[in-house]
């Protein structure tokens, strides 16, 4: 009997080039997620939780580490399942407001792989580009992550 394959297995760092591009699946921001993110992380700031706040933004707005984290949950799903084996710097900017109902999705550029002395993995450089069902850049992160690579057959 055979050994059964891994639906969406991650990206070994093998399978990557420096020039790389790619892109996530959308993902519609909810309500639903906005009130259980800051529930769970505290940010219950009037301009998150209460809808008629006339802040300096309009609309229903979310927090940048929102964005933030519902990307990386795309790429873990698109890329990193299994591979991924640690975040070890960030350089995050955010460029526009994000708000209820905006569906976001991301373009990936791989800067640069480097391989380690060990165990087979690399330094992989890359950065994300958040951009809003209009086609507008909202947040962009530069990303260093070590992934695992291929194993040795």
């Amino acid at each position: 009997m055979s050994v059964p394959q891994l639906l969406s297995p991650g990206w070994h760092w093998q399978d990557l080039a420096a020039g790389q591009e790619l892109v996530t699946h959308g993902r519609t921001i909810t309500e639903y997620d906005l009130m259980n993110f800051i529930t769970a992380t505290g940010m219950t700031e009037v301009i998150f939780t209460d809808q008629t706040h006339h802040g300096a933004m309009p609309g229903r707005v979310v927090p940048g580490a929102l964005t933030y984290t519902l990307m990386e949950g795309l790429l873990v799903q698109g890329m990193l399942q299994g591979t991924g084996l640690a975040l070890l710097e960030i350089s995050q900017k955010l460029l526009a407001p994000v708000r209820v109902g905006d569906t976001i999705h991301a373009l990936v550029s791989i800067n640069e792989i480097v391989p380690t002395s060990r165990h087979g993995r690399a330094v992989v450089h890359s950065t994300v580009s958040v951009l809003n069902q209009d086609g507008v850049m909202v947040m962009t992160y530069d990303a260093k992550r070590l992934l695992a690579g291929r194993a040795a057959v």
